[in-house]
This record gives structure tokens, sequence and C-alpha cells, in this order.
């Protein structure tokens, strides 16, 4: 059970992961600092943010409070804001530390506290956090790469007037074994 929530996780972690890089990669580069008003986030602000959080999160995540000394979260929300090879080395950045930080893990640490602010969490429930907290802002840079994108935008997932066909075309066919984000993320289609 522990090995799977393991192996789950990162599934679900990739999964949202390639999300962002999906939607990003539609989104031209002027329009990766647009902001509805000084209030809201641009797609640029939420990757320094993600990206910050995921550093500070996962670097020596089993040893330190995962909110470290030198991360200004501040500063994640304002500019100025980078282009768009620098933003895309950002977020890889931000995921690999992750994605190293749980290949590191093993069942015995699941139940091992970590701190985040001072507050402990167990190693499960300090992921579940970042788990709920990473695709909640994937699902803003989604929803912006869709406004800024308009007509041109290509679908993440069914296309609106195709959920007939689409599941025409998967009941067609055996039971699929693998799980499921593992089949998307093999595909690379989201």
């Amino acid at each position: 059970m522990k090995n799977n929530y393991l192996e789950s996780v990162r599934k679900q972690f990739e999964y949202y992961k390639l999300l962002g890089d999906k939607a990003m990669a539609q989104v031209p580069q002027e329009k990766l600092t647009w902001q509805f008003n000084q209030e809201s986030n641009s797609i640029a602000l939420i990757v320094k943010h993600l990206s910050g959080n995921m550093l500070s999160r996962w670097t020596d995540f089993l040893d330190s409070d995962g909110e470290k000394e030198w991360r200004n979260r501040d500063e994640e929300f304002e500019g100025p804001q980078t282009g768009k090879e620098e933003l895309l080395y950002s977020w890889e950045k931000g995921w690999t530390c992750l994605f190293n930080a749980l290949e590191s893990l093993n069942e015995q640490d699941l139940d091992k506290l970590v701190y985040i602010r001072n507050m402990g969490h167990t190693v499960t429930e300090a992921i579940n956090r970042q788990l709920a907290h990473y695709p909640y802002h994937v699902g803003q840079i989604v929803f912006l790469a869709k406004m800024l994108c308009t007509t041109d935008w290509v679908s993440l997932s069914i296309p609106r007037g195709n959920s007939k066909d689409y599941n025409t075309e998967k009941f067609s066919k055996a039971k699929h074994t693998a799980h499921f984000t593992e089949e998307l993320i093999r595909q690379k289609k989201v």
C-alpha cells in the first residue's frame, strides 16, 4: 500500500506538470506576463511562486523546515517577470527538486515527522498538502492559457462536443489495465 502511495503521488504530480507544460506551450511569450488586474497573477508569476514553493518545500525535505530561510515568498508575486526560456527553466527546476525528493523516499519515511513553518506533518500529510496546492495553481495556469489563446486553444482534455465520440472509441476496446495518469503521460496526452 505505502509503495503504491509513493508511485501514485508521483504519477499525479507528473500529470499536473504535464497539464502545465501543455498549457504554457500554447501561450505566446508576450502573453505569459498578462494580468487581469493588480491583484491577479500572470502565468509567469504563478510559475515563479510554484518554483519557489517547490524548491523550499522539497530541498532537504526530511531534514529541514519546508519554509526555508532563503525563500522570499512575497517576491514570488512581484516583477520583474522573465522571458519564456527563463520561466520554463524555473518551472523545470522546481519540478526536478520535487521528483528527486519523492524518488529518495521509501515506505518507512511516510510516517516520519517533517515541518512546514514549524508545524509538524507526517511525510504523507506534507505530500498531500502539496498535491492539493500545485494542481490549484496549475488549474489557474490552464484557465489563463485558455483565455489568452482564445480560438487558437487546443483542448487538454476531451474537446467540447466530442464526449460521445470519445466514449464510443474508449468503450469499443478491451479494458485497459494501465493506471489512468500513467497512460496519459506515456502517450503525452491529457
